[in-house]
């Protein structure tokens, strides 16, 4: 069986320019640098050995430039949040541990510093924290409470007369519960509670407290548990915390947002308490869109590792030739892979736009409605991201056989370390729902408030399609400007209904509490459809940008492929809604088949494009483990 389609002739080095976007540059200095170094993964002896071995590791990547780039300049950083999440997107290609430790202690705990502090604290804090001389932990959830921030049970009294706050674990409940640094190398945390003054109680805020002194021993009034074995991240230290009237002074509270006297009046530059919470919160968005990167790069190890086993590994005999056929050759594995690699494309692009946006957002150049925006797309894009590396990486565990069970496949560890990505900075069902509540918000804000802007964004888009905009639901749906069209219809009709359930319930008694319980299945719709729809504009504005030739004509392809498969997926909601039909239907699934067929030619071009050295990925053997296993 010779190969269906011949190479497109894209330019190798244009494609990985395309993915590596604007932070080109930077990404193919941290291969250069490193590609013998921390992103060769490693065996260890056990959990012990591996949690050293990221200690030691974080040591070394303190002394390099690139993960302290979003840090301020006058403390040795580099002004440059958005250079800071690539760097930590390419550190995710290697152990996945050492990533992680990396985000707790730079992109967390150095982040909530940063973010909720003030200049003293960036002066005294900040380079300790850059160089990893100041080991620390992120401590806001609990035992009882995880997504419910504003739940948490942790309490922060103030003491006017000796200008200290005590915090205090008044429960079980409230253990500080999971926190990556805290079972062996943290000393400092930031802890969330709930801050009380003169009885008044104002919410949850952010202190600095010590839980370890110099050498390694819990602070006063501090315990600490391990939270034992987990089923993946063997080398980060998760841990929890127990306070018991812990004292700390009053410059411990990380006070942008809200400074209480040494008298003990509060004061706050936000004046609602709601929205004042979910302005601190939202200062921690890079954390939840660096886990959207590190999903990326796990996606996109696990695809090289599968794409690359496919080539090689041959199975079942061509009668035309008497050999052998590749398994990408067979057109039920490339359906297994190759739509999964162009939406692994489509969610780069996605992904590169909402740090370039982060990085305006931190140079205060978006105002408070675009902000609130960028952080209901970052939630979304987590919970798409880090949903898709769970299943593209099962995928392709499965379509290397038993090669992909061994650990020399990387693909049970990448799993493993991944898995809880779902649920960490934020559980994906719930920040669904959070998109959802915030684009009904939107909706009901006047002028149809985001929906308007989804609209005048879409008007825009499909007039650069010339007549093809008067009939998008008429045309093929090859066609970009339907594409786009058909996405943004649904999340258009999806939240009109979201929004007329709401008011029946509320116009027939029930609490708006109760009326949104009762919808959060449609929420989850919504908060799909949204993403969907970033997914198909990210691709096709990527496209156009590209130079017209044959990597304009591939990434072409990979786009339709991508947004294809998601139509393909959803298929029984367009039909039910009349937005396809039946031949629409069968032309969808047709053209699937089709252009995994043309993409076969390029799919190792396509993987090749990701920037991965082999030592990274301990790509699969193509032999057949299936009998070594069973030997």
């Amino acid at each position: 069986m010779s190969d269906p389609a011949t190479p497109t002739g894209a330019d190798p080095l244009l494609l990985r320019r395309v993915l590596d976007g604007r932070h080109h540059v930077l990404r193919e200095e941290i291969r250069l640098a490193h590609a013998a170094g921390w992103f060769t993964p490693r065996q260890h002896a056990d959990d012990e050995a591996h949690r050293a071995w990221v200690a030691a590791a974080m040591h070394e990547v303190a002394r390099t430039p690139h993960q302290l780039l979003g840090f301020p300049a006058g403390v040795g950083g580099g002004d440059d949040v958005g250079a800071s999440v690539a760097a930590f997107e390419m550190l995710a290609l290697g152990d996945l541990s050492l990533t992680v430790k990396a985000g707790v202690q730079w992109g967390l705990f150095g982040g909530a510093v940063q973010a909720l502090g003030t200049q003293a604290h960036h002066e005294r804090y900040l380079p300790s924290i850059m160089d990893f001389s100041l080991p620390g932990c992120f401590a806001m959830t609990e035992s009882g409470h995880g997504s419910d921030v504003q739940g948490l049970r942790t309490t922060a009294v103030y003491d006017p007369a000796a200008q200290e706050f005590v915090v205090h674990t008044p429960d079980a409940g409230a253990t500080k519960d999971y926190i990556g640094g805290a079972a062996r190398d943290g000393r400092l945390a930031v802890v969330f509670a709930q801050l009380i003054t003169g009885g008044q109680e104002h919410g949850v805020h952010a202190l600095l407290v010590p839980v370890r002194d110099a050498s390694g021993a819990p602070a006063p009034g501090v315990t600490i548990e391990d939270c034992g074995r987990k089923a993946g991240l063997a080398g980060v230290d998760n841990g929890r915390l127990r306070f018991d009237h812990v004292r700390v002074p009053r410059e411990a509270l990380l006070d942008r947002y809200a400074q209480v006297a040494p008298d003990g009046t509060y004061t706050s530059p936000v004046a609602s308490p709601g929205r004042r919470f979910f302005t601190m919160i939202g200062a921690l968005v890079r954390g939840r869109l660096s886990i959207s990167g590190a999903a990326l790069s796990a996606t996109k190890v696990g695809l090289d590792v599968a794409v690359r086993h496919g080539q090689d590994r041959r199975q079942f005999t061509d009668p035309a030739t008497g050999e052998e056929v590749r398994l990408l050759d067979h057109p039920s594995h490339r359906r297994r892979l190759l739509p999964a690699v162009a939406r692994a494309y489509g969610w780069t692009f996605v992904q590169a736009g909402l740090v370039d946006r982060l990085q305006e957002a931190h140079a205060g150049r978006l105002d408070e409605a675009a902000t609130r925006l960028l952080e209901t797309d970052v939630a979304a894009v987590k919970a798409a991201t880090t949903w898709e590396a769970a299943r593209t990486l099962q995928t392709a565990r499965e379509a290397c056989g038993g090669a992909g069970y061994l650990t020399t496949s990387r693909l049970p560890e990448l799993r493993a370390d991944t898995d809880v990505f779902t649920t960490f900075e934020g559980d994906n069902t719930v920040l669904v729902q959070l998109v959802a509540k915030n684009l009904l918000t939107g909706y009901a804000a006047g002028a149809r408030g985001r929906l308007g802007a989804v609209r005048t964004g879409v008007r825009s888009l499909l007039s650069r399609a010339g007549d093809r905009v008067r009939v998008p639901l008429r045309t093929d749906v090859l066609d970009p400007a339907r594409q786009v069209a058909l996405l943004t219809a649904r999340e258009e009709h999806v939240l009109d209904g979201l929004a007329r359930r709401l008011r029946a319930a509320v116009a027939g008694g029930a609490t708006p509490a109760a009326a949104a319980s009762a919808v959060q299945d449609h929420m989850q719709v919504l908060g799909r459809a949204h993403v969907d729809r970033l997914l198909v504009e990210a691709l096709d504005e990527r496209v156009r940008a590209c130079p017209a030739g044959p990597t304009a004509d591939l990434l072409a392809r990979v786009r339709d492929l991508a947004v294809l498969s998601r139509l393909e997926e959803d298929m029984s909601w367009f039909l039910a809604h009349g937005r396809l039909g039946r031949s629409d239907a069968k032309a969808v699934t047709r053209h699937v088949d089709r252009l995994c067929t043309e993409l076969r030619p390029d799919a190792v071009a396509l993987v090749d494009a990701f920037g991965i050295d082999p030592s990274w990925s301990r790509r699969a053997a193509a032999v057949d483990a299936d009998q070594e296993l069973a030997a």
